[in-house]
């Protein structure tokens, strides 16, 4: 498989409407075992109605918390994709609770870019919270449990292949060699050694970072800092058809949620 060659200096891709997605994430989860936040931003308006929402599914004996979310740049439309499908199938590990946020950045996808409308990227917000989206997703989080593992759903319009990011502080049992192992089956595995300017192998990189040193915190940082200890970013490669770029997401989640 090669690639669609059309990314050039940026997402040319596709877009989604993204409250179309969102209204089939809702019939997805309808008449099921999902509890739904939502939070009003402050720039929503009667004539556009902006909210912050999250789902949660909860286990009678949950043995993990898996902590899911998407859509946090607005030129990235496999994420929220990903979770449609996730939802659509419901096989979701018995004794898992789940938390889902299918949609980070309601604002940036109608203008297929990775900003939000008011040209925050969001994934460098976690530390100073600037934006209204980060603010809320940061007080729900602060509203939840701590989190056994969390996996954030993007993708790279400069990337050969799929590839993961782990934060793994504690030296916890790595997933992400059995991650690429599964996806390589559904879309090419990005093999260069440097990857977004870190070091890599096989597909994984694993940064040693200190977020007291980060001026900026993506959501990762914020993650691993106050509510899990394993991390993983799953970034699909935009330059290759959508359905390949979702395909390799679902199949990511599945590889960890088959392993818990």
């Amino acid at each position: 498989m090669e690639r669609l060659a059309k990314n050039i200096g940026g997402y040319r891709g596709e877009a989604i409407d993204i409250p179309k997605v969102l209204r089939e994430i809702e019939q997805a989860v309808a008449g099921k075992n999902w509890a739904r936040d939502i939070v009003p931003l402050a720039s929503s308006t009667e004539a556009q109605r902006l909210d912050f929402i999250a789902y949660r599914r909860p286990a009678e004996s949950a043995r993990n918390c898996v902590y899911l979310s998407a859509g946090m740049h607005g030129d990235e439309p496999a994420g929220p994709l990903a979770v449609l499908q996730l939802l659509q199938e419901d096989r979701w590990p018995a004794d898992a609770a789940i938390w889902l946020c299918p949609c980070l950045n309601p604002t940036g996808f109608p203008l297929n870019r990775r900003e939000n409308f008011r040209g925050i990227d969001l994934n460098r917000d976690y530390r100073h919270l600037q934006s209204e989206e980060t603010r809320a997703h940061v007080n729900w989080l602060q509203q939840q449990p701590r989190f056994d593992i969390a996996l954030c759903l993007h993708e790279d319009w400069e990337s050969h292949g799929f590839y993961v990011y782990e934060l793994n502080p504690d030296q916890r049992v790595s997933l992400a060699a059995g991650i690429v192992e599964a996806v390589a089956k559904v879309c090419p595995i990005e093999h260069a050694p440097l990857i977004d300017k870190w070091p890599a192998e096989n597909g994984v990189i694993r940064p040693r970072v200190n977020p007291e040193e980060r001026p900026q915190w993506p959501e990762a940082i914020h993650l691993i800092t106050h509510k899990t200890r394993l991390s993983y970013t799953l970034e699909a490669p935009s330059d290759f058809p959508l359905p390949t770029r979702v395909a390799a997401l679902v199949t990511a989640v599945r590889a960890v949620l088959d392993v818990l």
